[in-house]
């Protein structure tokens, strides 16, 4: 897997993070003042799901398609959800096409080997330092 940065840039009294990707994409990210009102962009944990989301979107297809599967459409829903001193992301797969049960619950399977599925459900160690 390729090396990615990412930059979050915040000014003055703004609630609104602008972030920008090395390839050259930016997006906005903001946290509401209380149950999503004001919310004018995702908050972050909505970003942290729109990853895992992606990723294991993006690794399903493929994996069907090397293996000629109809894979038409798949969904991926996902929520954090916490309770007392616990926090977990509930993900459920949604397939359209001409797949078996065999070939469905692979599919299941593949979905907690991606790549963001491995590095949030391993230890990650992240470092902080002054720039």
């Amino acid at each position: 897997m390729s090396a990615s940065w990412v930059t979050a840039a915040i000014e003055g009294a703004s609630r609104e993070v602008t972030i920008r990707f090395g390839a050259g994409h930016a997006l906005m990210a903001s946290q509401p003042d209380d149950e999503r009102k004001g919310a004018r962009a995702p908050a972050p944990f909505d970003l942290l799901l729109a990853g895992l989301g992606a990723c294991t979107a993006i690794t399903l297809k493929q994996y069907a398609a090397a293996r000629n599967w109809s894979l038409e459409v798949l969904e991926v829903d996902l929520e954090i959800v916490s309770w007392r001193s616990s926090t977990s992301v509930t993900r459920l797969l949604s397939f359209e096409g001409d797949l078996d049960s065999n070939q469905r619950e692979e599919l299941l399977a593949v979905a907690d080997k991606t790549p963001v599925t491995l590095l949030l459900t391993h230890a990650l160690r992240i470092r902080t330092e002054l720039a």
